[in-house]
């Protein structure tokens, strides 16, 4: 089995196996919130609770198997989870139950990963994944009642567990649906622009992960602890330096050795080059039904799978079976349906069912497609985007992303030196920063061209209102916020275009180049998209982070000079969105967005290792010699393609 390249990783132990008692019975079709139509299904299913699986190292990993009750050979449908196999698969906000699915006639497979619930072996994430994926595959694909033919689901980890198998070539995997994950485990995953992700990662791995494997591994003691650690995450989140977080106990290796690794891994190494599906794609030989949502976490990465796939899949059948779908949702909830402890950010919620979508039908539609070999459309033999344009909130569809005849408009930045909060005057427009007629070389710049500057202390950071952040909304860290709080602070530049005189389409990538200086030997630079309603109301679409000394690399960092110009790129995450008549465009620009990213300390030291911070003297210029600008991808009205009310489950012809 491939092994980490890390101290911590390779000390992984393989468990041992275990005799099994096998039990079936009957269970029902689906849960109880669901509508009576969608209950039905041709088959009726009977669970095997346990059933092991021995990976090539004999490790037994357990998995629950719903089978149809019929004489005919089905396919098998694969999900590979870490969070337990009778957990997130029932969640009404994820997908309906394993016997639903498996009540279309599918024999259905939850299997708990290595070292987690029911499984045995020592856990460690993402690169254990591989060869156990692959077993995993071809042992579901032997089981009785089989004909061989393997697909795979799941969102978030659960779709890593698809892409890492998909990267070992099991001849038996026939396609995979991965939902809200991303095509790399370092960029758009623990880090971000060079930036460690930090609300994500503490938090995720807190609540779920590391206490789960101490409960599997017998720790019930560090399991209840951290249970109790996790309800003062938001102190934990204040803590460093990261290398030696206490809750992790990092002088004992069995506890969370993978997050030590990914603070010691702050670059994308070879620890992290092994392991990323988007360097695999041209190997990949299979259809993909691709999930994302505007606010994911993992949007960026989800994109990069569908246009890496349509680009350079391994086949030509592989290009042509991709299908992208991006609706106005989080991490947690597509079809936005509360839970417990979860309820989206109020200005997804007011959508309403306009952005609800038919998840488990098209999934079996693409299951019955691709597996079955029946011609339902749900697959036109070419790449299909469906999503959702915000604004308009109605569904829309493209051959391709980025949308054809899309126009890249520059709007620059401009102020009189004083855009720093939303009280002052920053402005965008479409007009490159020129020299005032008669204006003679070194004297004062022109209008709107003299620098902005703010102090940015890594102590008290901007605060994070919103945004592509993971994994639960109570601390408002994912989705759309109004952003007015937030703007009115020194630390945060405000550039907001006039009044909108026309509808505006714009859907797509987005960039940032901004020229700026700093003090500091290493700092970070943000930027937000914001859309500002004529009442005030400020709506983040999107936003991005650079850190400045990956300005030319992620591979080979290098600082800054303090008080050098650098020209920056901050990749912006995309979005869709109709800015209408009378709104307006605007761009935030500061340096930290707190708890989303771990605050640089502009010390210029190796990240996570020392809890020393100093101020940094930032300036932004936006003159004619440095024309800092945001780049939006602007559709125009005649191509922004049909609008549909609800999107068909098939006929994608």
């Amino acid at each position: 089995m491939a092994r980490p390249r890390s101290r911590r990783g390779r000390a992984l132990a393989a468990g041992g196996a275990a005799a099994l008692v096998l039990s079936a019975y009957t269970v029902q079709a689906a849960r109880p919130t669901v509508s009576a139509a969608r209950q039905a299904g041709p088959c009726a299913v009977d669970k095997q609770a346990d059933v092991p699986d021995r990976m090539r190292d004999g490790t037994v990993l357990m998995a629950d198997v719903y089978k149809p009750r019929t004489s005919e050979k089905v396919p098998v449908v694969l999900m590979r989870t870490q969070y337990g196999k009778n957990g997130p698969p029932n969640q009404p906000n994820r997908f309906l139950s394993p016997a639903w699915l498996a009540a279309q006639c599918y024999i259905v497979v939850v299997e708990d990963v290595r070292g987690q619930y029911a499984s045995k072996g020592t856990f460690y994430e993402f690169h254990q994944d591989l060869d156990d994926g692959y077993d995993s595959v071809e042992w579901a694909a032997r089981l009785p009642g089989s004909n061989g033919r393997v697909g795979m689901y799941g969102s978030s980890y659960v779709g890593a567990t698809q892409w890492l198998a998909a990267q070992k070539l099991p001849p038996s995997l026939k396609t995979i649906v991965p939902m809200n994950t991303s095509s790399d485990y370092f960029e758009g995953w623990t880090y971000e622009g060079g930036a460690f992700r930090l609300g994500f990662v503490e938090n995720w791995s807190m609540e779920t992960i590391v206490p789960s494997a101490a409960a599997n591994r017998g720790d019930t003691a560090l399991a209840e602890q951290l249970k109790k650690d996790y309800l003062d995450i938001a102190k934990w989140m204040t803590y460093r330096p990261y290398r030696k977080f206490p809750p992790y106990k990092p002088e004992d290796p069995r506890v969370a050795p993978y997050f030590f690794d990914w603070i010691e891994h702050s670059t994308n190494d070879r620890y992290w080059s092994d392991i990323a599906p988007e360097r695999h794609h041209s190997r990949i030989k299979l259809p993909v039904l691709h999930l994302e949502g505007w606010y994911d976490s993992f949007l960026d990465g989800g994109i990069r799978n569908f246009t890496g796939m349509t680009a350079n899949g391994g086949s030509p059948e592989a290009r042509a079976g991709q299908r992208l779908v991006i609706g106005p949702w989080d991490h947690q909830t597509w079809s936005r349906v509360p839970k417990e402890r979860y309820v989206p950010a109020p200005m997804l919620s007011a959508i309403g069912p306009a952005g609800d979508y038919p998840l488990d039908e098209v999934m079996v539609a693409w299951y019955d497609h691709f597996l079955k070999g029946r011609d339902n459309g749900v697959s036109n033999g070419r790449p299909t985007v469906d999503y959702f344009e915000m604004g308009s909130n109605v569904w829309r569809r493209s051959p391709s992303w980025p949308l054809p005849g899309t126009r890249y408009t520059k709007y620059y930045l401009a102020s009189e030196g004083h855009a720093a909060s939303i009280l002052g005057d920053g402005r965008l427009t479409t007009e490159r920063p020129g020299s005032e007629p008669g204006t003679e070389p070194g004297t004062e710049p022109g209008s709107g061209q003299k620098p902005d500057r703010y102090t940015y202390d890594p102590r008290n950071p901007v605060p994070s209102v919103g945004g592509h952040s993971c994994c639960e909304n109570r601390g408002g860290q994912q989705g759309p916020y109004d952003q007015q709080t937030v703007e009115a602070r020194p630390d945060v530049l405000v550039y907001t275009s006039p009044e909108l005189t026309a509808d505006t389409h714009v859907t797509g990538p987005i960039s940032v180049e901004l020229y700026a200086s700093s003090t500091a030997p290493d700092t970070d630079w943000t930027a937000k998209l914001v859309d500002v309603a004529p009442d005030g109301t400020a709506r983040n679409l999107n936003n991005g982070i650079l850190r400045a000394s990956f300005r030319e690399s992620s591979t080979r960092p290098t600082p800054i000079r303090p008080g050098k110009v650098y020209k920056y790129t901050i990749k912006i995450w995309p979005t869709s969105n109709l800015f209408k008549a009378g709104h307006r465009i605007r761009l935030d620009i500061s340096s930290s967005d707190f708890p989303q990213y771990a605050p640089n300390p502009n010390t210029g030291e190796k990240f996570g290792q020392s809890a020393r911070v100093r101020t940094a003297h930032q300036t932004v210029l936006h003159d004619e010699k440095h024309p800092s600008s945001v780049t939006l991808p602007v559709v125009p009205a005649d191509r922004v393609g049909p609008a549909y009310p609800k999107i068909p489950v098939t006929g994608v012809r």
